[in-house]
């Protein structure tokens, strides 16, 4: 799949010097190594501007339900905070995803990939990102790659006389909202596609940190074509490809589907009309046997870029440098109030006896002290009584933030420290609240019936708090340190303290759920 983005504005870089010999396009090593890593610092911390401007749509929409406002003032505030290049856009810095086409003119050493590799271990070694990679043992241990590494790179020739890359940061929870269908030439008429559609979106929840750019691909020779075609429309790569045998946009059906997106009530995490800014269809061609779906989508951290390598030198797309630019010129009354207050260093409670006398959908601000735990703590946490022994006692006192962060920074108490998908730890909850443990929970997303019952039936609840704001999240947070399983790094248990964090009430000690409520 050739890359066809649309028109797209570039800046030079500071990179080892390329030269033109016999009509062939010499690209050293070192080359592709500074374009690699000035890509992954750009993207980091800066968005583009035309989401920017979505962003800045959302709040001024007059549809726009009071949390999208909110939501989409907080996420152009993190834009802010995080385009001085120290905190990254999100704590979840993500897989480093390379697409690049080489010319037939341009001539290299052949260990492209390698060489790419080193600028992204460079970027994710020198600036203040999160190493998220998990590297096997065996078939049932890992270990953290300490590098961020591997990436993937996929490597294609083509045409020309320049090499034109894709890179992609691409997070854990958006990465998880990539589907695969296998259909039947039946869905192929407009009621059912879009019967199928409008439940398949629907299904996708808020856990991916939305409003989202949704990519939906029909067809296709394989399914791994299918799901990189997913990839590459969500970043906008393909908004440019001509319609041939070889497939086609179809622009009439997005502007549809986009309606359909926006009416499930889910809106920019907290209920409302925004699930989506736009929407990609692709149509492909497809063996007559089969009838490949993919669904995927790039979240509200769009950390999207293209690069290339020309015989004037190397460059990245110009992202976003002023930010403030798209921020409402709104004065402090007509801000709207922060939220119930809630002083987590009481005893777990007078927390409980707070929570309890609002309903979901309320917003809070949280201030005090909460443990932070994710996967593999829980793990170890259910490990623990399995074996017949006692949870620590920090997770019977203090409420539970699903999180992991990145770097800490010179001088700050921590780094970017977003909130993760809850639903990872559903299967834990009925087992740690028996315990009196995990009685409140903060993270992001959509949670199961499990967890409604284990709040209904020992008197807890879920909060939850902005995805994709995970720069404005730490400005939230004034003490962090590690108090239990340090060799996991980003997922060891952390104890830190908050002031003044905005989060609402998902589900209650009775068992409602607020996401149930706003379906449509």
């Amino acid at each position: 799949m050739t890359l066809h983005p649309a028109k797209t504005a570039f800046r030079k870089i500071d990179a080892a010097p390329v030269s033109s010999e016999n009509g062939l396009l010499k690209v050293p090593a070192q080359t592709l190594t500074d374009l690699a890593f000035e890509a992954f610092k750009s993207v980091s911390f800066h968005l583009r501007p035309d989401h920017l401007r979505q962003i800045r749509g959302v709040f001024d929409a007059p549809d726009a339900a009071p949390n999208e406002r909110f939501a989409a003032l907080e996420f152009l505030k993190n834009a802010c905070i995080a385009s001085a290049g120290v905190l990254p856009l999100c704590q979840d810095t993500g897989t480093a995803l390379i697409f690049g086409e080489k010319g037939n003119t341009v001539l290299t050493d052949g260990d492209d990939a390698q060489a790419l590799s080193d600028g992204v271990k460079k970027a994710y070694s020198t600036l203040n990102l999160r190493l998220s990679q998990n590297v096997a043992t065996d078939t049932f241990t890992e270990k953290n790659s300490g590098t961020n590494l591997p990436a993937q790179i996929d490597l294609a020739a083509g045409k020309g006389n320049e090499y034109r890359f894709l890179m992609i940061a691409k997070g854990g929870g958006s990465a998880n909202k990539t589907f695969l269908f296998q259909e039947t030439r039946a869905l192929l008429n407009r009621p059912a596609l879009l019967t199928f559609l409008r439940e398949k979106i629907n299904a996708l929840g808020v856990a991916a940190c939305p409003p989202y750019h949704l990519s939906i691909v029909i067809g296709g020779l394989s399914a791994e074509q299918t799901l990189k075609t997913v990839k590459l429309a969500s970043a906008k790569a393909l908004d440019a490809m001509p319609a041939t045998e070889y497939g086609m946009r179809d622009t009439a059906l997005e502007a549809e589907v986009l309606q359909i997106t926006n009416q499930n009530g889910l809106g920019a995490q907290f209920g409302g009309n925004h699930f989506c800014f736009d929407v990609r269809v692709i149509r492909l061609p497809r063996h007559g046997a089969s009838l490949p779906i993919g669904i995927g989508v790039s979240c509200i951290a769009d950390r999207n870029i293209l690069a290339k390598i020309t015989s004037n030198g190397a460059f990245i797309e110009r992202l976003e440098d002023d930010p403030v630019r798209f921020l409402p010129d709104i004065k402090a009354e007509k801000l709207p109030d922060s939220g119930v207050e809630i002083d987590l260093d009481r005893p777990m409670t007078d927390s409980l006896a707070d929570l309890s006398k609002l309903k979901t959908g309320d917003r809070v601000s949280l201030t005090g002290t909460l443990i932070v735990a994710r996967d593999i703590a829980h793990a170890r946490f259910k490990a623990l009584l399995d074996a017949g022994k006692e949870l620590p006692d920090y997770l019977k006192r203090h409420p539970v933030y699903y999180a992991g962060p990145a770097k800490t920074p010179q001088g700050l108490p921590c780094g970017s420290f977003g909130p993760t998908t809850a639903a990872r730890m559903d299967s834990y909850v009925d087992l740690l609240q028996s315990h009196g443990a995990s009685m409140i929970m903060l993270a992001k997303g959509n949670r199961t019936k499990a967890v409604r019952d284990a709040c209904r039936r020992h008197g807890g609840f879920y909060l939850g708090t902005l995805g994709g704001a995970a720069a404005l999240v730490a400005s939230c947070i004034k003490s962090c340190k590690c108090i239990d399983f340090a060799d996991l790094g980003m997922e060891a248990v952390y104890e830190i303290t908050v002031e003044k964090l905005p989060a609402f009430i998902l589900i209650d000690d009775k068992g409602n759920d607020f996401y149930a409520g706003l379906s449509r």
